[in-house]
């Protein structure tokens, strides 16, 4: 069936009334503010949000929680690298200590017996 093409202006006219009609018919028609089943939805609503808050919150408590931990962790790393350093450094002192220790005997073995060869000429 073909839809009639209304063109005049008291037709067009007419199309808006009852197309406002049906509106604020609609608009009537919506459970108003007070109703017990929007009051319900909007409960509803309210404890999915509350819900949805607490899990932001617990995650942002658990977030924090876990940068504390690592942040912890860090230190304590750094602490301990900073020790084995330290310890790696005073070992090479020492090391270093005791080879020039050496050196130094060696080159006093090394003049004793020089001079025991000189004294050695010396007395021929």
């Amino acid at each position: 069936m073909k839809k009639q093409v209304r063109t005049t202006f008291t037709d067009r006219r007419q199309d808006a009334m009852e197309a406002k009609k049906k509106l604020l018919e609609k608009m009537q028609a919506a459970p108003k503010a007070d109703d017990p089943e929007v009051v319900a939805r909007r409960a509803e609503r309210a404890a999915i949000a509350k819900a949805r808050e607490e899990r932001h919150a617990e995650r942002a408590r658990l977030k924090l929680e876990e940068q504390e931990r690592k942040a912890a962790q860090d230190a304590a790393d750094a602490e301990a690298a900073y020790a084995a350093e330290h310890a790696e450094r005073l070992a090479r002192e020492a090391e270093d200590k005791a080879r020039a220790e050496r050196a130094v005997a060696d080159m006093a073995a090394m003049k004793e017996k020089r001079d025991k060869r000189y004294a050695a000429r010396k007395a021929r």
